[in-house]
């Protein structure tokens, strides 16, 4: 039966937040094409994040599993979803673009014959062809991709590009399989996963941060940040230069080498928009934007801006929100 697979990222019994923007993306699609849409989840004792993906409104949940896959490698994992996408013959296939993705996903679209079109923005059906959107030149241009190839076709998500909020609820059905796969005929030995050091805030749990650019200047500015974050009950965070000084620690900072933030609000203050930080931050519910420069690329993707100097905006939102209501 024609459908859109999700393939859905886990560790350790929980799911990666992208394979749930992913998701959304691919219930959006669905319902584009007319066609029913399946999560796959592939690993070993994959229960409760079954249970979680069951509450949505998917056709089925699809549970590929196998002690070989206990461990990621990327042997394991493309010949596991090979045959499966050989047996149900999907029109589309979408990846949240993890790290773990890139590491496979190329290996299993060259498997099946077919092109991967990677980090995806936006997908649209236009005169009965899909088009896929992507960045480039740290997203300067925009570019519209269609793929000539019969489906499957393969094709990555960027982070952001769809929210988790936006998941339709509902009831699937939870399918087990056991993978077509023998420990055998994986050529790696996986090492011990990678363990960062913890962070000291997390700041994807946040509902409001207020995050601050190159526009601050000077370290000892970073006082008005902090006093407008308390005013509004919100984290400090950072875009890359400002962690880089050493103004703030790493853990602040947000973007494709930081963390990935949905709050209900993101405050952005003197952040010009380079795409390092757009991504980190754009499936925020609401973003507000403080800049001098009209033309800054985070007026693009900000729900209200205000084209104007921080130190002289700033100041004046706090007088109004220390002000005791009416």
């Amino acid at each position: 039966m024609s459908r859109v697979l999700v393939i859905c990222e886990q560790s350790a019994g929980a799911l990666h937040p992208m394979s749930l923007e992913t998701l959304a993306g691919g219930q959006e699609l669905a319902r584009a094409l007319g066609v029913p849409v399946s999560a796959c989840l592939f690993g070993d004792d994959l229960a409760e994040c079954a249970s979680q993906l069951s509450g949505y409104a998917l056709e089925s949940v699809i549970c590929l599993e196998s002690p070989a896959l206990q461990q990621y490698t990327a042997d394991g994992t493309v010949t596991a979803l090979a045959a499966l996408i050989g047996e149900l013959d999907p029109q589309a296939v979408l990846f949240p673009h993890t790290y773990q993705v890139r590491d496979f996903a190329p290996a299993l679209a060259a498997r099946c014959g077919r092109p991967l079109v990677s980090d995806v923005t936006a997908i649209r059906i236009e005169e009965g062809r899909l088009i896929f959107e992507r960045l480039l030149f740290q997203g300067k241009l925009r570019g519209e991709y269609s793929v000539a190839t019969p489906p499957p076709l393969f094709v990555s998500v960027q982070a952001g590009a769809y929210r988790a909020s936006a998941l339709e609820p509902g009831s699937a059905a939870v399918e087990r399989q056991r993978a077509a796969l023998e420990a055998s005929s994986i050529r790696q030995r996986p090492e011990p996963p990678f363990r960062e050091s913890a962070q000291a805030v997390d700041l994807s749990a946040a509902e409001r941060i207020v995050a601050v650019g190159r526009g601050i200047q000077e370290e000892s500015n970073l006082a008005l940040v902090q006093e407008l974050a308390a005013a509004l009950g919100a984290e400090v965070a950072a875009s890359r230069p400002i962690c880089d000084n050493g103004w703030l620690p790493m853990d602040r900072q947000v973007g494709s080498s930081g963390q990935t933030v949905a709050p209900k609000l993101y405050v952005a203050l003197g952040i010009s928009g380079a795409i390092q930080h757009l991504v980190g931050m754009k499936g925020s519910k609401t973003i507000v934007a403080i800049n001098k420069d009209a033309s800054a690329p985070i007026f693009e993707i900000a729900d209200y801006g205000i084209v104007g100097d921080l130190f002289e905006v700033v100041p004046a939102l706090i007088e109004e929100l220390k002000k005791p209501p009416a």
